[in-house]
């Protein structure tokens, strides 16, 4: 099975990954890619240089440049996880989340990943 979690984060904290936390961060990935766990992570850019394009009823497309001020937490970055069931894939996680340490407040939504896979397979 395949999961997302989906990682949230306050972008006006401004924190910064200090240089231990990407090798310690680094080591997970390196072991869970290995292990076949981990099929993609990546950061995301900050909302400032995004877009969101909305269909609104009717078929109208609209599109607006951010910083999208009214959300207050948004996705940061995001792991698909292979993972033979949601305990699993909550474990691993859990993992990602205890390699920030006391000093970050961020939380992941995790979800199974659903209908015909697609891409390469690890």
């Amino acid at each position: 099975m395949r999961f997302l979690s989906m990682i949230r984060i306050d972008e006006a904290t401004g924190q910064v990954p200090s240089e231990q936390l990407m090798a310690e961060m680094g080591k997970l990935i390196e072991e869970l890619t290995r292990t076949g766990q981990l099929v993609s992570t990546a950061g995301l850019r900050p909302t400032s240089e995004g877009v969101r394009v909305r269909l609104h009823r009717g078929g109208r497309l609209t599109a607006v440049d951010g910083p999208f001020t009214e959300t207050k937490e948004v996705i940061g970055g995001y792991a698909i996880l292979e993972a033979q069931s949601k305990a699993e894939a909550v474990e691993l996680t859990r993992r990602f989340l205890k390699v920030h340490g006391a000093d970050w407040d961020i939380e992941c939504e995790l979800r199974q990943l659903d209908g015909p896979e697609f891409g390469c397979k690890p």
